[in-house]
């Protein structure tokens, strides 16, 4: 089973991990969603990762609240504190704490530095990418390949 610096090693060659800032304002992390086509960007201050702003704070913090998005900065809707996993955490891991915590994103952090973010669905197809390979594996041994 792979573990997050592996799978993250791997996603890296196509994404980056966007980040912003905690006085930026919620217009400004939307456009930054929309531009990027992602879900969620880890709000950095100082090096540190302090929350992560996704879909789901603005709608259920803002929106269904009137607030407006132009004039309310990212750290008052952010959730903090944020749920970090570091580079040997395995899959299953990660897996079980998304699924308990109900998380759609997980920052991965070493020595405080972000190092990138994993979403449910790098998860997922990983997930899958490893049946796919035992499953492989398992038909060659039962041909006697």
């Amino acid at each position: 089973m792979k573990n997050v610096e592996q799978i993250l090693k791997a996603k890296s060659e196509h994404q980056t991990a966007y980040t912003i800032g905690p006085d930026e304002s919620v217009l400004e992390a939307l456009k930054l969603l929309a531009e990027k086509n992602i879900g969620a960007l880890p709000v950095v201050e100082d090096g540190q990762v302090v929350g992560i702003f996704s879909e789901r704070d603005y709608a259920r913090k803002l929106v269904l609240k009137g607030r407006s998005s132009a004039a309310t900065p990212v750290r008052e809707i952010m959730s903090s504190p944020v749920v970090t996993v570091e580079p040997k955490q395995n899959l299953e891991y990660c897996m079980n704490l998304m699924t308990n915590r109900h998380l759609r994103h997980l920052p991965v952090v070493s020595n405080g530095e972000l190092l990138g973010l994993l979403s449910i669905g790098d998860l997922v197809k990983e997930t899958i990418a490893e049946q796919a390979g035992l499953i492989a594996q398992l038909e060659q041994y039962i041909r006697g390949d």
